[in-house]
């Protein structure tokens, strides 16, 4: 699993990949720290534009606004934690459905 339940709602474990010709979801996918959602986007990962595309784009796919979505760890690496804010149950409904 991907994510896991935090007070507050959920971490979920994933791997950018900026400048993507494919932006969007992309599945879970095994890493060398466990398995993550690939999440590929079209911005340049200069700036920090990267990490709101990718907080944007999971919070858009779990049909929540982009500021429920932050990134709590790996600002700079390619592989990140986000924190999804809101109801723990109800979120992992929605990104088993991913």
């Amino acid at each position: 699993m991907f994510w896991r339940p935090v007070p507050g709602g959920v971490a979920v474990a994933v791997k950018v990949q900026p400048r993507s010709r494919r932006p969007g979801l992309h599945g879970p996918a095994e890493s060398a720290s466990g398995e993550r959602l690939r999440v590929a986007v079209t911005a340049p990962p200069e700036s920090g534009h990267a990490n709101r595309a990718a907080c944007a784009t999971l919070a858009e796919a779990l049909g929540l606004p982009a500021s429920a979505v932050r990134v709590t760890a790996g600002a700079a690496a390619r592989e990140k934690t986000l924190h999804v804010a809101g109801d723990p149950q109800l979120l992992a409904g929605r990104l088993a459905s991913l």
